[in-house]
């Protein structure tokens, strides 16, 4: 019997084997939208690990703002370097707390795939112009639905998506591997946040407030050990991931110090305002100018019936920092004019 079964099904029965019954088992899952014939090596949820990693819109996010726009230097956070620490944090508590990890690292490199250029500026700016608003993790949902693999999508499972989905603090995913997501995009924004702000002489280690270090750690590193124990001490043996009350207290603390002092920070912060001013004349342009949206997002809107405004966002999130500038440059400033 046992040599009659695939790989795949082989590590679906291990899965049972050794993970705990709170885990969501690859051989349960409630599948995608489209069936698909089963991969003979692979479990439903490292297909889909791999089809995010090997996606367009994943490798755009290392010309993706982070929290600095534009840093001088070569170790600052993009959206890439986070979403890759969001991971490998994440897959740390599941695999201690024997959850999927493969589902975990799914969700974790797919939950940023809708932000904007720009970072949080270029989502207020888009929020702020379209008449629906914007959030990105409704978007990053849009991108693996419909843009993906040439407009077909990348039909992944439902629990990626809904992992994707309630990634944001008021979220609530249906799977403690989406639920540690949840929490270390946190864990990982805030304290990767902190390393970049003390590299940029935004801040000073000795500059956050000691009742918060005295409980969570004086350094990066002692933080993230400190975090990643006492959820794994907290959750372990529970169909919860939870943080003891303390530890949770300090940690958002922390995050509001990081408000204060760093993210609404105007030296740290200065060049937003330009950022989302650059967004909004895009948007103003392809509003006036609808036929200069690439072709496919023109098919697109005629095939859904979608509104104009929503071809116009998904083009815009999607692009980088770096090509948002070169596509205004291109369409609101005047090139010379060779008259000879």
């Amino acid at each position: 019997m046992e040599q009659s079964l695939s790989l795949r099904q082989k590590m679906e029965i291990r899965e049972h084997e050794i993970l705990s019954p709170y885990a969501a088992f690859s051989d349960s899952s409630k599948g995608r939208d489209y069936d698909e014939k089963p991969c003979d090596i692979r479990t439903m949820y490292q297909r889909d690990r791999d089809r995010i990693l090997h996606s367009k819109s994943f490798r755009r996010l290392k010309h993706k703002t982070q929290v600095f726009l534009a840093p001088e230097g070569d170790h600052y956070r993009t959206r890439l370097t986070h979403t890759l620490e969001v991971a490998q944090i994440a897959r740390t508590i599941a695999k201690a707390l024997r959850l999927n990890e493969d589902l975990t690292e799914a969700i974790a490199l797919g939950h940023d795939l809708g932000h904007t250029p720009f970072g949080h500026a270029g989502e207020r700016a888009l929020n702020r112009i379209c008449p629906g608003g914007f959030k990105h993790h409704l978007q990053s949902i849009r991108v693996v639905e419909y843009f993906e693999n040439r407009g077909k999508g990348l039909n992944l499972t439902k629990e990626v998506r809904d992992g994707i989905l309630n990634h944001q603090t008021e979220g609530n995913p249906s799977t403690l591997e989406g639920k540690i997501v949840r929490l270390c995009d946190k864990i990982a924004y805030i304290n990767h946040d902190i390393d970049d702000a003390i590299r940029g002489k935004i801040i000073k280690e000795d500059d956050i407030p000691r009742e918060f270090t005295d409980i969570l750690g004086h350094s990066l590193g002692k933080r993230l050990d400190t975090l990643v124990h006492d959820i794994v001490t907290n959750s372990e043996g529970q169909n919860d991931i939870t943080m003891s009350p303390n530890i949770r207290t300090a940690m958002q603390n922390l995050r509001e110090f990081m408000f204060t002092s760093v993210y609404l920070n105007k030296r740290a912060k200065g060049q937003e305002e330009q950022a989302e001013r650059l967004l909004e004349e895009l948007f103003k342009y392809y509003d006036k100018n609808l036929e200069q949206l690439p072709e496919e997002y023109l098919i697109r809107m005629d095939q859904t019936g979608e509104p104009a405004y929503k071809a116009i966002v998904d083009y815009i999130a999607g692009m980088t920092d770096r090509f948002a500038v070169a596509k205004f440059k291109e369409l609101m400033i005047p090139t010379a004019w060779d008259v000879y």
